[in-house]
């Protein structure tokens, strides 16, 4: 059953419509509130339905039984499940993904999929950031909903600040993304602005919000409030993570942005649609 029904949904012009042409934000609200809910008779048939669609793989998970849909979005996984690289010169993933465009910002352009260009500044409201990074590289990471959704530092960083951008939820799947121009410019996202305690250098995480559940939390912040809840514009921070700790989550899979400046360099083995994993190696600082 399940073959013929993904590849159902998997048409591009059917998924495009019953992910995106429909109230995204009510549909987003409603899923969030319905994910909450602990009772058996509405979280096992939403977690069964998850783990249907998703291909869901608990294999890492520090549990496997939970109270709600959130519970397993947000899982944890046990703690040896993900090795960070210690080469303090390393830049790695933050999160499980599928990688997506990368490479080269040609001045402030960059593209989402091939074909399709958006701006940094567009993306990033601050002018001094978008210079910083301007001639940089970047890299998309995906999160689809199967993945563990939590995200860590990609190397020793201090935090500066973080920017809350109010906006849609649109799907962020290569679909849509071949549909949407400016798609991620137009999504809800943050802002991390940081700095690695190496070399100094400046280092951009934008983590972008989809469809669903969409909640981003940072525990530089407030985990008990999404930003969101927080509000719109940018939060000073003075916080240091060590790579590979735990930055915060989404409760819904969505995508991250992630910036280097020139100077700094994307791994050469990484190829579209690739799919790797929080802490395997993909840029230096040098």
């Amino acid at each position: 059953m399940r073959g013929p029904i993904m590849r159902f949904f998997l048409n591009e012009d059917i998924n495009f419509l019953v992910t995106n042409r429909l109230p995204r934000r009510f549909a987003t609200q409603l899923v969030g509130k319905i994910a909450r809910i602990e009772h058996p008779l509405v979280a096992k048939p939403s977690i069964a339905l998850w783990k249907f669609f998703a291909s869901v793989d608990l294999s890492d998970a520090r549990t496997t039984r939970f109270k709600s849909l959130r519970d397993g979005f947000v899982r944890p996984l046990r703690d040896d499940a993900r090795a960070f690289d210690t080469d303090p010169d390393s830049i790695a993933s933050p999160c499980d993904a599928l990688v997506g465009a990368h490479g080269r910002i040609e001045d402030d352009r960059l593209y989402q999929v091939k074909g399709f260009p958006y701006r940094l500044g567009d993306l990033i409201p601050d002018p001094n950031l978008v210079e910083r990074f301007r001639d940089g590289s970047f890299v998309t990471l995906r999160l689809t909903a199967g993945m563990y959704h939590r995200f860590h530092a990609p190397t020793d960083i201090a935090v500066e600040g973080v920017t809350y951008l109010s906006g849609d939820c649109w799907n962020v799947n290569p679909i849509a993304l071949k549909r949407v121009e400016r798609l991620f410019s137009r999504n809800e996202r943050a802002v991390i602005e940081a700095r690695t305690l190496v070399s100094g250098r400046p280092l951009l995480i934008v983590p972008v919000a989809a469809i669903l559940v969409a909640s981003i939390r940072l525990h530089c912040l407030d985990t008990e409030r999404t930003l969101r809840e927080h509000g719109p514009g940018r939060r000073a921070c003075a916080a240091r993570i060590g790579k590979g700790e735990e930055m915060g989550w989404f409760e819904h899979g969505s995508t991250i942005l992630l910036f280097l400046p020139r100077g700094m360099t994307l791994s050469g083995h990484l190829v579209e649609g690739q799919a790797i994993r929080a802490g395997e190696v993909i840029g230096r600082t040098g």
